[in-house]
């Protein structure tokens, strides 16, 4: 499985996109565009994965499902995170999971 950032920088060339070009469209919570220093920090796995609102701002930019970013980073989706389930019931979601990438 690739990496967050082996994944951004893929898609970000797969759509033929510069690094500056491609930070001008993701948008931080304060509405300014990440700079093209930290994108390139992020592809190249300097950075941690970044908060939920960037990663659904590079899904949209790069047309990647957000769930796929999310697995790249290691990271729970926030309605998955957010749901309240029993031990027991996380356990079998697992082996479900477990059983359909096998």
């Amino acid at each position: 499985m690739a990496t967050f950032g082996q994944t951004i920088a893929e898609g970000r060339k797969a759509l033929g996109l510069s690094q500056r070009e491609l930070a001008a469209r993701v948008i931080k919570e304060d509405g300014q565009p990440i700079s093209p220093q930290y994108l390139n920090d992020l592809e190249k796995d300097r950075r941690n994965p970044p908060s939920d609102h960037l990663m659904q701002q590079f899904a949209v930019a790069l047309n990647i499902d957000a769930d796929v970013l999310f697995l790249c980073a290691g990271s729970f989706p926030p309605d998955i995170r957010s749901v309240d389930v029993p031990p027991d019931q996380a356990v079998e979601a697992f082996k479900a999971f477990r059983r359909k990438i096998q």
